[in-house]
């Protein structure tokens, strides 16, 4: 299977503190019809932390069954907890997903070895490919290269969701790993410069409420046209900005609101935006022309 182009980090609707089951799943038939190239459920974006394990089953299952083949399914299933990730490693093969992104471990703080050992005892029990997530931001350790070159000696290692924002990262990866070893970017915003180093694609989240642009920016990129994507990354930068103003995925979710697509209910910690940060946010819906610019002003009340 050919792992590139736009993968949309999917978000999780949510209504009156359940998942939206009905929501989540007319979100990803919007998707593949926009034009994305791959889905990725229950990641950072779909509130995986705050998932329970059955919830956590069920939105992979929900995507799988909503993709219904037409485009792969990349199933979040990482955890600090080896036996978990291993777990919902295999959950996710057996209910059909075509590989697993699996998150560097947060809060425990492993070394480079303990990041070895981790990702090779999920790869060890299961099939599936496996996608690196480093994510230092979030997860506190940062995987070097070396490291993962140990990792893609082995079968089921098959590429990385690169979140570091270290352009220079990329082009060492692809040296040492060679270019068949898939380099998606975690950051939207710095995707045209991933691509240009010789990546295959992004996980997005801005893809969530900009699935054609994004599809449309990445088929620029992967036929080496980078005149064509930077016209189109143009028009996407001030919301690859707009929703990081806080805490992701709350911005986003209550992008995907103004469209209609679901509720912007988010799960605590997490809180759903300041005002402040839904003008930005709208504002930059309307200069990507997603929203008509009439819509930009509009007060919360008349939402």
């Amino acid at each position: 299977m050919v792992f590139q182009g736009s993968y949309t980090a999917l978000i999780t609707p949510m209504r009156n503190g359940a998942v939206d089951e009905d929501a989540f799943q007319r979100l990803v038939d919007w998707q593949i019809k926009e034009g994305t190239d791959g889905l990725v459920p229950v990641g950072t974006t779909g509130e995986s932390p705050t998932l329970s394990h059955a919830e956590h089953h069920r939105v992979v299952e929900l995507c799988i069954e909503a993709a219904a083949g037409r485009v792969p399914v990349v199933a979040g299933t990482g955890s600090n907890n080896t036996q978990e990730a291993i777990t919902l490693t295999k959950h996710a093969a057996e209910a059909g997903a075509d590989a697993a992104l699996v998150v560097m471990p947060y809060y425990n703080k492993p070394t480079q070895e303990g990041m070895y050992q981790h990702f090779k005892a999920v790869q060890d029990a299961t099939d599936l490919p496996i996608f690196i997530y480093n994510i230092p931001g979030r997860s506190v350790v940062d995987m070097k290269v070396d490291t993962m070159a140990r990792l893609y000696e082995l079968p089921n290692i098959a590429g990385v969701k690169d979140a570091t924002a270290d352009l220079a990262r990329v082009s060492l990866q692809r040296h040492f790993m060679g270019p068949d070893f898939i380099q998606f970017s975690g950051e939207d915003a710095t995707a045209l410069a991933l691509m240009a180093h010789g990546g295959h694609g992004c996980i997005s989240v801005t893809a969530n409420v900009a699935p054609a642009l994004c599809a449309q920016f990445h088929d620029c990129c992967l036929a080496r046209d980078f005149t064509g994507a930077l016209t189109i990354q143009d028009k996407l930068m001030p919301l690859h900005a707009a929703l990081f103003l806080e805490a992701s995925p709350a911005p986003v979710k209550y992008a995907a609101n103004v469209l209609g697509l679901c509720e912007a209910e988010i799960r605590l910690p997490l809180v759903e935006p300041m005002e402040w940060t839904r003008t930005h946010v709208r504002e930059a819906m309307a200069h990507a022309g997603l929203i008509d610019s009439a819509d930009v002003g509009r007060s919360e009340a008349a939402e």
